[in-house]
């Protein structure tokens, strides 16, 4: 028998604190466009969890799950990746974090996963695939490859009632750009809002999929700018938040069975440094620049140099991070730490039978950074070989580390019967 719960807990911060997501931007929040949540569905005794925040670490992941009213291995915790959302891990994305609203965001997420335990009912689980919305763009390479799945779970109650719809899309949080100034979760908010006014008394719960390369059509370095965009506007992410919603909402099901289970693995990364310079001489060639550039690039510069005095010299060491599936009546869970591209996204897609409507998230556990694929790292760029640095890492993971990451996914998913 299936039991199912959810539930939402605010996170709204208030105004006065900083702002995550952008090195350009180094002003603190004026207020509030929407809340920040916390939303938790609980099926059994498994839970998936979505903190409307750029990233947590995996430490306070760790907390979180040794702490709530589950077994700790059989919970998924994710980010939304917002980039309208508070610092909300310590030491990284170059911005001080406010250790009383760390200690209220884990708070919450134990908090949204006991009330999602403590509202299960019966339940029953139907799934789906939703047409594609065509929002996302590869910012990489034009007409480059992108994760076009809109995989949707509806979650009943023996009545009919809805309990919760899960949603997910692979297209950066990132319509708001730098000029932002209100907490936000940007575009999936309005899925959130449409979904949950098609079927009131639901809770909404939208996963980010593998957005590592993927947003609705500008480039990293377009966002290094306080400029205004007139594409990147609380307008333009409605729009965007509606056309998913419309395709989630519009998306077929099929019922799913009653076997819950989850599997987990720990994967080993490895650090490589990609810089042919030395940190020192690095400080000093960036500080050159700084003094003619214009402040958005500035205030970018000085990240970079803090990372090159203080971050680049640690020794480098291999990093664990955790792969979690999740099967919820035959329908596949994934979450994958850091930000991971569509190719890795696809690769795992492509073992699984074929219009699986599986979920497949990134920032999910912990959110070390970018994770690139092999076949990237001759085009380098920002998220091979810059973005280490405002992730206060002293160097970008190794070729090999997101193939290894969707090795150990997939040997998850084969082993509870999951693949095709």
């Amino acid at each position: 028998m299936i039991r199912a719960g959810a539930a939402i807990v605010d996170i709204t911060p208030p105004a006065g604190l900083l702002l995550s997501g952008f090195a350009a931007r180094s002003e603190p929040a004026t207020g509030a466009h929407d809340p920040l949540t916390v939303r938790a569905v609980a099926v059994n005794d498994t839970a998936l969890v979505v903190a409307d925040v750029i990233g947590l670490h995996g430490d306070m992941s760790a907390r979180i799950r040794a702490a709530c009213n589950l077994p700790q291995d059989n919970v998924l915790i994710a980010a939304l990746h917002n980039h309208g959302g508070p610092v909300s891990m310590a030491g990284r994305l170059s911005l001080a974090s406010d250790p009383a609203y760390l200690a209220r965001l884990e708070a919450a997420c134990v908090e949204a996963i006991n009330q999602a335990v403590a509202n299960q009912r019966p339940a029953t689980l139907a799934a789906g695939l939703g047409t594609d919305p065509d929002v996302a763009r590869n910012r990489r390479h034009a007409g480059g490859t992108v994760d076009r799945a809109v995989p949707v779970i509806r979650i009943r109650a023996e009545d009919g009632t809805m309990i919760a719809v899960v949603t997910s899309y692979a297209c950066h949080p990132v319509v708001l750009g730098a000029d932002n100034r209100l907490w936000t979760a940007d575009y999936p908010h309005f899925v959130r809002r449409d979904i949950e006014a098609a079927y009131p008394g639901a809770v909404a719960l939208f996963v980010t999929g593998c957005t590592g390369d993927a947003n609705t059509g500008h480039s990293a370095h377009a966002s290094v700018s306080l400029a205004a965009n007139p594409d990147r506007t609380y307008e333009a992410a409605e729009r965007i938040g509606g056309r998913i919603a419309q395709a989630a909402l519009a998306a077929p099901e099929a019922p799913l069975g009653t076997r819950i289970a989850v599997g987990n693995a720990e994967v080993l990364l490895r650090q490589e440094r990609r810089e042919t310079a030395p940190p020192k001489a690095l400080a000093a060639e960036w500080r050159s620049e700084m003094a003619g550039a214009a402040p958005a690039r500035a205030a970018l510069l000085g990240h970079w140099i803090d990372w090159a005095e203080n971050i680049a010299p640690q020794t480098l060491a291999p990093m664990a991070e955790r792969v979690t599936v999740l099967d919820w009546g035959g329908l596949p869970i994934v979450g994958l730490p850091g930000e991971i591209f569509a190719e890795t996204a696809l690769h795992i897609r492509a073992q699984l039978p074929a219009e699986s409507p599986a979920i497949i998230a990134d920032f999910a556990e912990d959110n070390p950074g970018y994770i690139s694929p092999a076949s990237e790292f001759p085009f380098g760029g920002y998220e091979v070989d810059e973005a280490h640095r405002y992730y206060g890492q002293p160097a970008g993971f190794a070729a090999g580390s997101a193939e290894a990451l969707a090795d150990a996914a997939i040997a998850q998913l084969a082993s509870q019967g999951l693949t095709k």
